[in-house]
């Protein structure tokens, strides 16, 4: 279920424009691959080569090929040129709509549409700021400090993913949502003062909001029943959950109604140990008084 910090790690050109498509990702795959065959047939009908195309609309020969053959994702100024360029009338342009569906690697639309059809979100992260809380700038660092390294593309990729997931903060009716983060991560300055500093004051502000509990574990607790890592439940409208727990089930999202109670009494008893909001948001407060 939880897909932060996964991507498909790439040896892929940095200077190009685009992503490349997972293999295992057939519904991706179709969608890229009927946008490229119709790029080509439309370049074809113009009369133009892929070199003469490209250097037309600023990209190289390879990555045309690429796209046309449906091996790369364009992103969305490639197709408004090619539009432009083919005299398209917006319709190479609309082929966006779709594009942008199967932009993200699989696993990152499988947790981002859970998470926009649930009425409850309740998650206790251990070792990291959550990826619903982060910045772009911190999901930036986050990324760019993998090992091994994701590519300069891959990691824009990921981060425009990560920032996508956060518009479950617009939803209405809202969801509720609680969050319990380690004082340990909140004081790690990830990406330096002022990218550490926003990232405290995106928290702040996510706290504040009428539909979101958070709270903050702090290091000098004596007893802590999330030692065996990170916690995930999602519940929705219709009575049904899944959750997941890094310490549980081999860590894989489950449904089973005796495990999600293994897992709530898990996270009711984190959330009990933690800070209770109020001192949570104060804490955090004085964490940005300190710098």
């Amino acid at each position: 279920m939880s897909v932060d910090g996964e991507a498909v790690r790439i040896a892929a050109e940095s200077d190009e424009s685009g992503w490349e498509v997972e293999p295992d990702d057939e519904w991706g795959a179709a969608v890229i691959a009927t946008v490229g065959r119709q790029l080509k047939l439309r370049r074809e009908a113009a009369g133009m080569r892929a070199a003469e195309f490209g250097a037309a609309i600023g990209y190289g020969e390879d990555l045309v090929y690429k796209i046309e053959s449906g091996k790369r994702i364009p992103r969305r100024e490639y197709l408004d040129r090619a539009d432009e360029l083919l005299k398209a009338n917006g319709l190479i342009s609309a082929a966006w709509e779709d594009v942008k569906k199967v932009r993200y690697p699989r696993k990152v639309r499988e947790l981002g549409k859970l998470e926009s059809q649930a009425v409850e979100i309740g998650v206790y992260e251990c070792n990291s700021i959550n990826g619903l809380l982060q910045t772009e700038d911190h999901a930036r660092a986050l990324f760019q400090a993998a090992q091994p390294p994701y590519s300069p593309d891959d990691v824009e990729r990921m981060v425009a993913a990560r920032v996508a997931r956060q518009a479950v903060f617009e939803r209405s009716p809202a969801p509720a949502l609680s969050f319990v983060l380690e004082e340990a991560a909140l004081k790690r300055p990830i990406g330096g003062t002022m990218v550490w500093r926003r990232q405290l004051e995106r928290v702040l502000e996510v706290g504040e909001l009428h539909n979101v509990v958070l709270q903050v574990m702090p290091n000098n607790c004596t007893t802590h029943s999330g030692l065996d890592g990170r916690i995930e439940l999602l519940k929705f409208a219709d009575g049904s959950a899944v959750g997941r727990s890094d310490g549980a089930f081999n860590g894989r999202p489950t449904s089973d109604p005796k495990h999600l109670r293994i897992l709530e009494l898990r996270y009711g008893t984190i959330r009990a140990q933690a800070l209770s909001p109020g001192e949570s948001l104060a804490f955090i407060e004085q964490l940005l008084g300190e710098k």
